[in-house]
């Protein structure tokens, strides 16, 4: 049922482990209330769920209620816009590199681990339905 291998689930998760890291320590850098700071809080709640279900798709459960009973089907909406904000990111910023070059295959990694999250998003709001 799984439509991900497990190398692919466990880079993915990798990538957003890291995304999340790199935005919480980039939290202080923004003043309360500005456009950046508000633009950082909502890419960190749609990483965390990202997070949660690349870690439930990898242990293959499919009922999430436990695990996302706190994020609403609004909640998983709105978290779709910053996921295809970094994939839309990544994808401009890696025509700048050449193919195979170490900017260009991390940008590959982030949008591979980007799209697996919006797939897993949109399949949790399916389920809601």
């Amino acid at each position: 049922m799984n439509k991900y291998t497990n190398e692919e689930l466990n880079q993915a998760l990798r990538e957003v482990s890291s995304t999340i890291s790199k935005c919480e320590k980039m939290q202080g850098k923004f003043a309360e209330g500005t456009s950046q700071c508000s633009l950082l809080r909502n890419r960190i709640k749609a990483m965390v769920i990202s997070k949660l279900l690349i870690e439930s798709e990898r242990s293959q459960k499919k009922q999430m209620s436990s695990v996302l009973g706190q994020h609403t089907k609004k909640g998983l909406t709105e978290s779709l816009r910053p996921v295809v904000s970094v994939i839309s990111k990544c994808e401009k910023a890696q025509v700048k590199f050449d193919e195979g070059s170490f900017h260009h295959r991390r940008l590959e990694n982030l949008i591979k681990a980007m799209v697996i999250s919006k797939v897993l998003i949109e399949d949790q709001l399916d389920l809601m339905e």
